[in-house]
Parts: structure tokens; C-alpha cells; sequence
């Protein structure tokens, strides 16, 4: 019986009797749990009476979570060998996370990216903000990319696997399994096949555009979902416009400025993969003659373009993580500093910088100062048009800070 199914069932005579497996009850210090009970979705270890029932629970088990008085605080998964200990799926009391549960919660969320997104390619379900921590999933049209980050959801898999074809009757699932927080939760790192059979990229249709991703090897789940309404947003200033596209992955902010009018596209990035994608798109989609791409390192690049006197009317900066944990912040800082300074000096005036951090640790506060002191240091002067944040397919749980990771400014460069 799986250890997530919560029901098991026995033969007496010839009456068959469904026998209610009660949860593992595991209990908070006390008062140590107001924060949870107030809404927040995590349980961390040291707000747990980690004795050695807890420690004998085995990790990713649907446990109850209750106040050291016994009150009953949610339903959820839980961990004892990680930092976040336990992960809130339910506060309604006796209900059962299983197969139907799942369902249930993936149908929710199917119905609302149906309502938002007219195309069948967006983040179906965002972790916590979805109700279901630790899971990930992004959708190709037929093809489905999962990410199981937790002990909790690795055990839930098969369960989410049967849901998930009977709701979308995918051609394929492929998890990508192997992400660093997986490590956290004593997980093994791998990627697989597991639905279905994987050949060859998998389209993205964005914007009335058609893009090409690598499921099994491109980079996170192999798109950005996140920045859809911030290609659209940036390409409504590329009329017209010499555009340098830097870290420019598969081509998402590019290619849609070729298709707005752009009299050139300049894509650079590091990944000869990714820019493959992207010349792939440009040629598919007829802008083969306005997009050229080139691989290089970003700061040596616009270094070299600096040297050169070049210059653009749009500059668009979407990197990976400069902070990927809050000691690297005042280094993460120096970076986009850094960046927005040498951006600034290859925009021509009247011109526009759109730069982004991915980085949760990294506030827009201090972004935002960040921006300020590189335009400083280029000696030019800006002024903020929009601030702007993920795609509405990548929902903040609003106790949950950390899943507003996603942040960009769009700068009219004087």
C-alpha cells in the first residue's frame, strides 16, 4: 500500500470494508504555532517536537500537523530530514491527500490557466500558490515537464502521474528531477521519461509565435513561462529599433521584437544549445533576416561593444540568478550594478533598458537601488516606465514571499 494513499481495505466473509488509515499526528513546540496556524504553508524543523516517533516517520509521509496542545493545524507532507520539515496541503480536517484529492486540485488549476491563457502552453501548477508544495509542472501543448522538489511529492508521484493523464491525455511526461533543492530533502537528482516517449524539441506557442524548448536537457523545464507578459510588454518598444538581447535563452524577448518592427535582433548567450533553439525559432517563424546570434560571456561582450561605440535603442538584460542565497546578495548586488552600467552605456538616448532578476533574496528595493547607482556610474539618467513581475500562470501565495521571485524594470534611458 502506498504510504500516501491514506486507505487500505481487508476481506471479512465476503464484505469487502474500507478501513480509514489515520495520519501520523506530528506536534509543534509550544507556542510555535501561530505563524502556521495564521496561514503559512510551511512547518519548519525547529518549531517540531522532533522526538523519535517524528524521526521514525518516513520522509515525504502525509502526516497532521497539530499545536503542542493537540489542536489540529493542516494535513501535509513531512520531512524530518529537512530544514522545512513539513508542507501544508490541507487545513480541512480528515481529508485524505490521494488520487482523487490530487485531481481535484490539478483540475482547479487547469481551470484557471484555461481561462487566462488561450494557448495550452503555460505553468500548470506553480507549488504552493497552487496548493500543491513542491510541485512543478509546465505544459507543451501534448507534452508535460514535472518537477518533483519534495520528499512529499516524490511520493505522491504515481498518484499525480494517473491524474495527470486522465485529466490531459499527455503524449509525454518528462520529470525533471534535478534540481538543488532536491538534494535538501535527501532526494536523488535525474532526469527520465515517464510517460509516454520523448523525441526531438517540444514547441512553445507564445504570443502568436511558435518556439522550440528542450524538455530533457535545455535549461530548468526548458522555457520561462514567467516572462510571457514581459515579451509582450518590451517588444511594444522595439518598432523600429536596433535591439541587443543579452542572456537571450531560446529567443523569447528577441524574436518578438523582430516580429514588432525591429529593424535588428541581436541575441548573446553563453549556451551554443540555447542559441540554437533560438535560431531554430527565428528561421520558423520568417525573422531568420533581422535576428542574428551569438555566443559569448555578457560582460565581455558589452565590454567589447563599449570599445566599439555601438549602440541600441532597446537593451534587454533577463540573466539567471545572480543571488541564489542571501550570502550571495552583496556580490548578487555588485552584478546588476555592474550590468546596468555597461547596458546603459551601448543605449543610445531616448532609448529603453529592460532589465530582470530572477533571484528571490534580491528585493526590488535594493534592485531598484541597484539600477539607480549603475546608471549613476555610466553617467546617465533614467526613469522607471513599469516594474513588472511573473505571468499570472506563476501565482504568489500571498504568506509565501519567496514564491515572488521574479521581478524587471523597464527604463527610458536618457
Amino acid at each position: 500500500m502506498s504510504i500516501c494513499s491514506l486507505r487500505s481495505r481487508s476481506l471479512i466473509s465476503t464484505k469487502t470494508v474500507e478501513v480509514v488509515v489515520k495520519p501520523p499526528i506530528v506536534r509543534m513546540q509550544p507556542q510555535r504555532h501561530k505563524r502556521v496556524m495564521n496561514g503559512h504553508p510551511w512547518v519548519y524543523s525547529n518549531e517540531i517536537v522532533m522526538d523519535s516517533a517524528a524521526k521514525a516517520i518516513v520522509p515525504g509521509t502525509i502526516v497532521e500537523f497539530r499545536a503542542h496542545d493537540q489542536r489540529y493545524l493542516g494535513t501535509g507532507s513531512f520531512n524530518s530530514h529537512s530544514l522545512i520539515a513539513g508542507r501544508i496541503f490541507t487545513r480541512e480536517i480528515g481529508k485524505s491527500i490521494d488520487g482523487a484529492w490530487l485531481y481535484a486540485r490539478l483540475e482547479e488549476a487547469l481551470s484557471f490557466r484555461q481561462k487566462i491563457i488561450a494557448d495550452p502552453y503555460y505553468r500548470l501548477v506553480h507549488a504552493e500558490a497552487d496548493q500543491l508544495p513542491g510541485l512543478i509542472v509546465d505544459r507543451f501543448g501534448s507534452h508535460l515537464c514535472v518537477q518533483l522538489n519534495t520528499a512529499g511529492m516524490n511520493q505522491l508521484w504515481p498518484h499525480l502521474e494517473e491524474a495527470l493523464v486522465r485529466l490531459l491525455q499527455p503524449q509525454v511526461i518528462i520529470l525533471r528531477n534535478d534540481s538543488s533543492s532536491r538534494a535538501l530533502e535527501g532526494l536523488e537528482r535525474e532526469v527520465k521519461v515517464a510517460y509516454g516517449s520523448l523525441s526531438g524539441l517540444s514547441e512553445v506557442r507564445e504570443n502568436n509565435l511558435t518556439y522550440f524548448a528542450d524538455l530533457a536537457s535545455g535549461q530548468k523545464t526548458g522555457w520561462y513561462f514567467d516572462q510571457r507578459d514581459n515579451h509582450a510588454l518590451v517588444a511594444r518598444f522595439c518598432h523600429d529599433a536596433a535591439v541587443l538581447d543579452l542572456y537571450c535563452h531560446a529567443g523569447g524577448f528577441g524574436l518578438l521584437a523582430a516580429r514588432a518592427g525591429a529593424k535588428s535582433v541581436v541575441g548573446v548567450d553563453s549556451s551554443e544549445a540555447a542559441l540554437a533553439l533560438a535560431q531554430k525559432a527565428a528561421l520558423h517563424n520568417k525573422l531568420g533576416g533581422l535576428c542574428r546570434f551569438e555566443r559569448a560571456d555578457i560582460f565581455e561582450d558589452l565590454e567589447r561593444r563599449m570599445t566599439g561605440n555601438e549602440k541600441f535603442d532597446v537593451v534587454i538584460a533577463d540573466p539567471p540568478a545572480f543571488v541564489k542565497s542571501r550570502k550571495d546578495a552583496a556580490a548578487g548586488a555588485r552584478g546588476y550594478r555592474k550590468l546596468t552600467r555597461l547596458c546603459a552605456q551601448v543605449i543610445s538616448p531616448g532609448g529603453m533598458l529592460f532589465i530582470a532578476s530572477c533571484s528571490y533574496n534580491m528585493e526590488l528595493s535594493v534592485f531598484t537601488e541597484q539600477l539607480a547607482l549603475g546608471l549613476h556610474e555610466a553617467n546617465r539618467r533614467g526613469r522607471i516606465l513599469y516594474t513588472v513581475f511573473a505571468a499570472p500562470d506563476h501565482p504568489t501565495h500571498p504568506q509565501l514571499p519567496e514564491s515572488a521571485y521574479l521581478k524587471g524594470l523597464l527604463v527610458r534611458i536618457d
